[in-house]
């Protein structure tokens, strides 16, 4: 459908000129010679995506016009063509709705690009308006934002698995919503009114891990006065969920499948077997095909978690979600920060469609949060970005020359990885852990191994 643009003026010269310069770049023109006629093709059923209205014009004047307009038309965008001399009488027409306003004589280079600037403001508005009521749907599943096909399918594969008592195995990469995901399973099955118990393996040291997910009798261990009921029976009619399923320990591996397979929990210090009705939703950001292959990780266990696989595509392949997922934060911050940003410029969506997003979702979060904390007007653009995401960001390379290769073992490559990281980010640990896709349990871990933090 062609963009459609109303010209209203009474000259019919600079009406003519500046139709004929729009219609030469593809725009379809309506010329009217005064307010009302304009105002009664709209009431007919007539389209317009933008209008363009001089001031003075016999009968209903430009003023008059737009608030006539705006009644019922709030969002064609409207500029107003004005005298020099009548400049604050069309700043204060900017008050009551107006979009721009441009001073006779008109530069017509100067009117193609407020024409342009103004329709794309619409285009992306439109946009915000339907994605904003496709966020209010939500499709039913709490907080998983996105309309582009790859999340409509994902979607629909959880609506299916959701009201089976499946074991599922949620893959994705750090930041991606894997958490939002197994809460949706667990909020739209037949589990929903019991616990939601969501545990990251990897935040919680090894040794502390079996007690956490098991629980203990009174006396197991120094330190144990009393007894502890674990996590694992504490989901009992709800949902068990662990995230960072690969940072388990072989041996919790093992005790975690006998649970799988009996239905049943042993507490540390004791003998006797418990029954235990949950179910139990696992997530990962590592290929676990891969750590079977090595050793790492349980080949039996791993098909007893991907009985059905989940797999959430990374933001970077889904650039239409983009501008729903900035829209949703905006009005989340807006509330929490007491902030009144009301969208952001298209050249702002267009830098951040072209991102890379390692971190994905949460990348993207943090940084909404801190433009709409600093925003300086109402609409974000492209010079409250932080350089870094003004231009197109490449994926990052793995590739080495081979004059440069020489062979090292996989704790060399990870120890070089976690050090250049945390140089990178400056010390920050929880930032490294984020751009390695490890817990900061585990980044802690790895930096006592290689003596650069204190074992105290």
């Amino acid at each position: 459908m062609n963009t459609v643009i109303f010209v209203v003026d009474d000259d019919d010269g600079s009406r003519a000129a500046m139709g004929r310069v729009l219609g030469k770049v593809g725009y379809e023109i309506r010329e009217f010679p005064a307010a009302q006629p304009a105002l009664d093709a709209l009431q007919a059923g007539e389209v317009a995506d933008l209008i363009i209205s001089d001031v003075r014009m016999p009968g209903m004047n430009g003023y008059e016009f737009l608030r006539e307009l705006r009644r019922e038309r709030p969002r064609i965008p409207f500029i107003l063509v004005t005298a020099f001399g009548e400049i604050e009488d069309a700043v204060a027409a900017l008050r009551d709705g107006a979009d721009d306003y441009l001073t006779k004589p008109v530069q017509m280079q100067e009117l193609r690009k407020r024409v342009q600037l103004h329709l794309e403001r619409r285009s992306l508005s439109e946009e915000n308006r339907r994605l904003k009521e496709r966020l209010s749907k939500n499709f039913g599943f709490e907080g998983i934002v996105g309309h582009s096909r790859a999340m409509e399918e994902l979607l629909d594969r959880i609506r299916i698995v959701a009201p089976a008592p499946t074991t599922v195995l949620i893959v994705g990469e750090s930041g991606s919503g894997k958490e939002l995901v197994a809460n949706a399973l667990h909020q739209h099955s037949s589990r929903a009114e019991g616990p939601f118990i969501a545990v990251n393996c990897g935040a919680i040291p090894g040794e502390i891990l079996e007690s956490e997910l098991f629980g203990h009798e009174k006396g197991a261990f120094t330190g144990a006065h009393q007894r502890r009921i674990g996590l694992v029976e504490s989901a009992a009619g709800g949902t068990l969920f662990l995230d960072e399923v690969s940072e388990l320990s072989l041996d919790l591996q093992v005790k975690l499948l006998r649970v799988l397979e009996d239905r049943t929990v042993t507490r540390v210090g004791a003998s006797t077997r418990i029954p235990v009705d949950f179910r139990l939703v696992a997530a990962t950001n590592r290929k676990l095909e891969e750590w079977v292959k090595e050793g790492r990780f349980r080949e039996d266990l791993y098909y007893r978690l991907k009985v059905v696989t989940l797999q959430i595509p990374p933001l970077r392949e889904r650039p239409e979600d983009i501008s729903l997922f900035v829209n949703h934060f905006i009005e989340v911050y807006n509330r929490e920060l007491e902030r009144d940003v009301r969208g952001v410029s298209p050249e702002v969506i267009q830098a951040l469609k072209q991102q890379y997003w390692k971190g994905n979702v949460r990348e993207l979060r943090n940084l909404v949060e801190s433009l709409v904390l600093f925003a300086r007007g109402d609409e974000i653009t492209l010079e409250d970005l932080p350089p870094e995401y003004r231009s197109p960001v490449p994926a990052p390379s793995v590739e080495r020359k081979s004059a440069e290769w020489e062979p090292r073992t996989m704790a060399e490559i990870e120890k070089e990885a976690i050090l250049n990281t945390l140089a990178h980010t400056g010390g920050h640990r929880g930032r490294a852990a984020t751009l390695l896709q490890i817990g900061l349990r585990t980044l802690q871990r790895k930096l006592k191994e290689y003596g650069e933090i204190s074992s105290d």
